[in-house]
């Protein structure tokens, strides 16, 4: 393979983005999240496999568990890329390999999604019927009669709910003070652990009662919920790619970051209307932001760039995820046209 093409020797690079001291804490605490989350999957992910036997239910959650590693994996990965300096190969940054990784979590979420609910459905048409038989105790000395195999399946299960219920809700605050997607699915990932081991449990005591579907319609309501929360990341993370609008962390609520920044804007005394075109990456918002000025209020060119400058101060201090905004003077915007039409001028 041959080495990728020079640069062009006039192309400049942002400068760097980096975190304000106050949210670096933060995200030092979620790496350290994510190497915990990392190890205690690793454990239930052994329980699981070692109580498994033939429940489609308890197969569903060991698959579930498994594809639970890829967020964490993949926040870790990008996090190291993230802050790197821009160069002459990438002069925008590294800001997208946040995003990159949280496409591959959701892909991850939907493609178990979807097998676990056709599995589900191919066991209730042919009728498999699983069996949950009987065990004895290590060495046959603690009791004299076997133990029902899915009492040990139901405590593993157990076992498995508990750390993502606590891991899930400390990243949930992490990832609105760091306004960090990834991290959120992973959240929606500890939820669909905690889910999965439930509707695990209420399969396999369906099967000790007689109710040979129980298993199956557990593994199936399980891939639905996972497949739903992989949808919502894959189109999330594409409309990220497709350069969207700013919105709220893992969903497509409104985010109120330009209200903020066009009302801060305003308070500027030669600025008659503003208006942008902002988007996402990762968790910085960059774009163009369009200043009509007062008549009158800029008479030279040096005023005008001063006053520019002046505005790109001002914006990227209104918050911290804004970065690198390119400020552009127009003569008149739209909705200084169509204030005054309302007005009858």
């Amino acid at each position: 393979m041959s080495d990728p093409a020079p640069a062009p020797a006039a192309m400049r690079p942002r400068h760097p983005y980096g975190l304000p001291e106050d949210r670096r804490p933060a995200l030092a605490r979620a790496r350290r999240l994510e190497w915990w989350t990392l190890g205690w999957m690793t454990s239930i992910i052994a329980v699981i496999y070692w109580a498994m036997g033939s429940s489609a239910a308890m197969r569903a959650a060991w698959i579930e568990d498994l594809l639970s590693l890829v967020p964490p994996i993949a926040f870790l990965w990008a996090s190291r890329f993230e802050f790197r300096s821009p160069n002459d190969r990438f002069p925008f940054g590294y800001l997208r390999s946040m995003q990159i990784a949280y496409l591959g979590a959701s892909v991850a979420l939907l493609m178990l999604g979807g097998y676990l609910v056709i599995d589900a459905i191919l066991t209730l048409t042919l009728g498999d019927r699983p069996t949950v038989g009987a065990i004895f105790p290590l060495g046959g000395a603690l009791f004299d009669e076997p133990i029902w195999a899915g009492w040990i399946m139901i405590l593993a299960l157990t076992y498995s709910v508990i750390p993502p219920v606590i891991l899930g809700r400390m990243k949930l605050k992490l990832a609105d003070d760091l306004h960090d997607d990834v991290l959120a699915c992973d959240a929606k990932m500890n939820k669909a652990d905690w889910m999965t081991g439930l509707a695990g449990a209420f399969g396999v005591l369906g099967v000790g009662l007689g109710w040979w579907w129980a298993d199956a319609v557990a593994a199936g309501l399980i891939g639905l919920d996972v497949t739903r929360d992989g949808v919502r990341g894959t189109v999330q993370v594409v409309a990220d790619l497709m350069d969207h609008v700013p919105t709220g962390v893992g969903d497509r609520s409104p985010d109120p970051l330009p209200s903020e920044l066009r009302a801060r804007l305003l308070q500027l005394d030669w600025v008659e209307d503003v208006e942008f075109r902002l988007r996402e990456q990762g968790r910085a918002v960059t774009g163009t932001i369009f200043v009509a000025p007062k008549a009158g209020a800029v008479t030279t060119a040096d005023e005008l760039m001063s006053r520019l400058r002046e505005a790109e101060r001002l914006a990227e201090d209104c918050h911290w995820r804004l970065y690198d905004l390119d400020v552009r003077p127009v003569r008149q915007l739209k909705t200084a046209v169509d204030q005054r039409s309302e007005q009858g001028e």
